[in-house]
């Protein structure tokens, strides 16, 4: 009878102990979510793949993250999109193969891709030829396994298209001002994760970890997408204190009627 009239006082749990601590729950939710949201916003940006010359990274009408950064945090590896007025007035997106001081060369002893003579190991690189059946875009797309040596200059950086038969990248800007490299100061943002139609962190590519400088490391994408799954748990478990409550409290009364 005691519990009874407690639930009864208490309102079936309504303003009482269990709902304050139901808010705090609550106010703690909507701040992890919402601020999952906002931090998200502030250090990604969206961006819509337009051509298939980083096939299959990522193929045309991809959507992918990627993470606002500084020229200066770029590694070798990285997959960048970046402006330059020599190539595009539009972002591209291209590969970092080599940066400041890096001797790029093509082709090493067996016909792969060298930095400071080091042989690269690329699997993610496709390096069939143009007969293999895929439409090949216009312009001046040199062939893969093209012989070139480029010494990159200070401050810029050497990019390359993983679908190599079809990338306008730097092979083809070969006899432009800097050997086809860009500034670090014209990338804008490094892609971290692909968003639609699949759901993936980009890996980066270990061939490039024993080079100096290694490779870089993810942005806080994954703390960003579990806040906000955390915050909607707890809002649901908060919101659904008071209702659950009241259902205990009416099955007791009801079996004190009985009794």
């Amino acid at each position: 009878m005691g519990g009874t009239e407690a639930i009864r006082r208490g309102k079936d749990g309504r303003g009482g102990l269990g709902n304050v601590l139901s808010g705090i729950v609550v106010a703690i939710g909507f701040a992890l979510f919402l601020g999952g949201f906002v931090w998200g916003a502030l250090v990604y940006q969206p961006y819509t793949v337009p051509t298939d010359s980083m096939m299959p990274t990522v193929r045309p009408g991809d959507r992918v993250l990627a993470q606002r950064i500084d020229g200066g945090e770029v590694r070798r590896g990285d997959v960048v999109i970046f402006t330059d007025s020599m190539w595009s007035d539009l972002p591209m997106v291209k590969r970092v193969v080599g940066i400041g001081g890096d001797t790029v060369k093509c082709c090493g002893a067996d016909g792969e891709l060298t930095v400071n003579g080091s042989p690269l190991d690329e699997p993610y690189a496709d390096t069939s030829r143009p007969d293999s059946g895929l439409a090949m875009p216009p312009g001046q797309a040199p062939p893969p396994g093209t012989p070139f040596e480029v010494t990159v200059p200070e401050g810029n950086l050497f990019l390359l298209g993983d679908r190599r038969a079809a990338s306008l990248d730097s092979r083809a800007h070969l006899q432009e001002a800097g050997q086809g490299t860009v500034s670090r100061s014209a990338v804008s943002a490094r892609v971290d994760a692909l968003a639609w139609p699949s759901v993936a962190m980009l890996e980066r590519p270990k061939t490039y970890a024993a080079l100096p400088g290694g490779t870089s490391g993810h942005g806080p994408l994954r703390l960003q997408v579990a806040a906000v799954a955390v915050g909607a748990a707890l809002v649901v478990l908060g919101a659904a204190y008071g209702p659950l409550v009241r259902i205990l409290g009416r099955g007791r009364r009801e079996r004190a009627g009985v009794a």
